[in-house]
């Protein structure tokens, strides 16, 4: 025991030590943390009181004397002749006054029959008030007897339980409801034999196991199978519930650990099954199996069911998952861990079958103090920030001291086995606790994985999408660039090949007319040039290079022109492409008036919407209009045809209103592209 307490001692110190600058960073610091243990350690105390004098309440409800009013006709035999014999029948008196002695209920063999193995009888006179046997049924309640029971009625055998040979039946927690015959009995010197064949408490691993008797009731049979009813309910339903759920947590820890790959929950998983396998007497209790051989399955698994728990707290903790110094010691730990568990069976071989309850007594201390060990590590791990874990393992420190303190007290014959013990129920609720609590840390770890999976999918999703627009943009951006640079090369050499030898014409020519379509060669050139270009302009500079051109053609022709701009300043913008198509546009309408119109005066209107970015240009004449022979056929003559489509290529239209004697109003509407072209005045202003 000392050198398993200085080989904890040293385990833990070695863990304070890996954990020293983690706590040191910690917000809380050293101090408070001790603070914090010192509350847990306070709730668990007041959790173990609590649940002590619950256990102590909880007995005394649960015994039959609990149940029965005061004004009922159920009667307690507290008091009985007890004779060790192993006979068929209670021995005759001459026998029962030398080798028996009263008792009173109930009566456990390590005091009354200290060391005796097999039958011992207990007898009670039965006497009724009225002096005769009463009309209704009768029945006698068996609170409790370890093990295998027989119940003779005036020497008559109304009922057994279980074998009254070895093997013996190993039913120690239930209640038995035996029915009294009217017909055996006599109207006075009734007896009521029960024989219990048990084993002494030296070959059993707890005291609950050994022989002994509890109360006995006997009364009305309605009153009596009531009275079994609510016994049954909290010894025996109860903890075949907690059994099944603990069944069906332990399959769904461990389905959790093998999908998750997390050793706590299979550990935990491990715990939950191991206790529901133990709290299989209350299913099953008459197994033909030697009391030997079933005593020491029980208490073999005590070490692995510690073993999970020890387990379970480290893995929880986090304890070896990342400092190298704490994996070594986890190794050792799990050494140790799995090595008690060869060493109990082989110390209960080595002790024998008579010592049993000593050794097992021995390894429940070992258990218990490795259990509160690590629930106290916990504590101090779990301290420094997760308190839900914290708080949880306080109550559970709390719950175990308790049902710990219980049990021992039980094995040192401090208190009575008889009645109902928290024990039945209050782990498997602290495993469901848990339990629950676990499931609620991996929901909420599940549901910020899949919260997170969600937003890197959208994370992954947008920037893909961005991905593509930039790759879309840089592609329109390199094929703009190579059409740039080619335009620039085409405008290069027609400015300076063509545009030399036009320039030439026009000097050199002596024929007028050659001299003139030359000069209108060189002007149409440049213009494709500046498209080629792509040099964007603004919407003033443009307006004065129509203006000017017009006013220029039109004078030379004779013909009056009136310009009119509202606006004296405009600074949208202007593609090349745009200033190209509306030249083209103009100076086919133009040269339409000065051909064809026979007009005088001429009226342009230049006109911006600035809040839709829109430009409008209305070119109206004094002509003589349209011929009728031409009306609906307007596109077929007079440059209409390219006017129009023009016009359209830009995203706009072109409108001819004419009629004879009234003139021609040319209208031309188009758009100004300012989103356009700010992306590419700003592109150019960058570069």
């Amino acid at each position: 025991m000392n050198l398993l307490f200085r080989w904890w001692s040293r385990l833990s110190r070695s863990f304070t030590r890996a954990q020293a600058p983690v706590a040191e960073a910690s917000v809380l610091g050293m101090a408070p943390r001790r603070v914090w243990v010192l509350l847990g350690l306070a709730l668990a105390a007041m959790v173990a009181v609590g649940l002590l004098a619950l256990n102590q309440e909880a007995s005394r409800l649960s015994r039959p004397d609990a149940h029965v009013a005061s004004d009922s006709d159920v009667h307690a035999l507290r008091q009985a002749w007890a004779v060790p014999d192993n006979g068929a029948h209670f021995p005759p008196p001459a026998i029962a006054q030398v080798v028996g002695k009263p008792v009173n209920l109930p009566d456990e063999w390590s005091r009354s029959q200290p060391g005796h193995k097999g039958g011992v009888w207990y007898r009670f006179p039965l006497t009724f008030a009225d002096g005769a046997p009463p009309d209704t049924l009768l029945a006698a309640l068996i609170d409790r007897a370890c093990a295998s029971v027989e119940v003779q009625l005036n020497g008559a055998v109304v009922f057994r339980s279980g074998r009254m040979v070895e093997p013996y039946s190993r039913d120690c927690f239930g209640s038995h409801v035996v029915p009294l015959p009217a017909a055996l009995l006599r109207p006075t010197g009734n007896v009521l034999d029960v024989k219990v064949a048990g084993y002494p408490i030296q070959r059993v691993t707890a005291r609950q196991r050994a022989g002994g008797l509890a109360a006995v009731h006997v009364g009305p049979m309605s009153e009596v199978r009531q009275m079994a009813d609510e016994q049954t309910l909290w010894t025996t339903t109860l903890s075949q519930i907690m059994g099944g759920v603990l069944v069906v947590m332990g399959v769904f820890s461990l389905g959790l650990a093998w999908v998750r790959r997390l050793s706590y929950m299979l550990y935990f998983g491990l715990l939950t099954l191991g206790w529901a396998l133990m709290t299989g007497r209350f299913w099953r209790a008459d197994l033909p199996v030697p009391n030997d051989a079933m005593e020491v399955l029980i208490a073999i698994m005590m070490a692995p069911m510690t073993a999970f728990a020890v387990k379970f707290l480290m893995g929880y903790a986090g304890i070896g998952l990342r400092d190298p110094g704490q994996q070594v010691w986890n190794q050792r730990v799990n050494l140790l861990l799995w090595a008690q568990c060869l060493l109990l069976p082989l110390s209960l071989l080595l002790l024998g079958v008579d010592r049993l309850f000593l050794g097992a007594r021995v390894w429940f201390g070992v258990f218990t103090l490795e259990l509160f060990l690590a629930i106290g590590h916990f504590l101090w791990v779990t301290g420094r920030g997760r308190r839900a874990e914290f708080w949880l393992m306080c109550a559970a420190l709390g719950v175990v001291a308790a049902v710990l303190g219980i049990e021992l007290s039980y094995q040192s014959g401090l208190l009575q086995s008889g009645g109902l013990h928290i024990t039945h129920f209050v782990m498997p609720l602290l495993y469901a606790a848990v339990g629950v609590r676990l499931i609620q840390v991996y929901a909420r770890a599940l549901q910020s994985a899949e919260g997170a999976r969600a937003h890197l999918e959208r994370r992954v999703q947008e920037i893909s999408v961005e991905i593509e627009r930039n790759f879309n943009q840089i592609a329109e951006l390199r094929v703009d660039q190579i059409a740039e640079k080619e335009r620039k090369r085409i405008a290069g050499d027609l400015h300076d090949d063509l545009g030399a030898k036009l320039l030439t014409i026009v000097h050199t020519s002596d024929n007028d007319r050659i001299s003139t379509l030359a000069r209108e060669a060189l002007e149409e050139m440049r213009l494709s040039v500046r498209g080629l270009t792509g040099r964007p302009m603004v919407l003033s500079d443009s307006m004065a290079d129509w203006r000017s051109e017009v006013v220029s053609r039109l004078g030379q022709a004779g013909i009056e022109c009136e310009w009119r701009n509202p606006h004296d300043t405009i600074e949208e913008p202007l593609s090349s492409r745009t200033y190209v198509q509306t030249t083209r546009i103009v100076r086919e309408a133009v040269s339409n008036i000065i051909k064809h119109s026979g007009a005088s005066h001429v009226v342009i209107t230049a006109d911006v919407d600035l809040a839709n970015h829109v430009f409008t240009l209305v070119i109206q004449d004094n002509g003589k209009g349209i011929p009728m022979e031409l009306d609906g056929r307007l596109d077929r003559g007079h440059g209409m045809t390219s006017m129009k489509h023009r016009a359209k290529q830009l995203n706009g239209q072109c409108l001819v209103e004419s009629g004879p004697g009234f003139g021609t109003i040319i209208r031309l509407t188009l758009p100004l592209e300012i989103a356009t072209m700010q992306q590419v005045l700003s592109h150019r202003l960058g570069a």
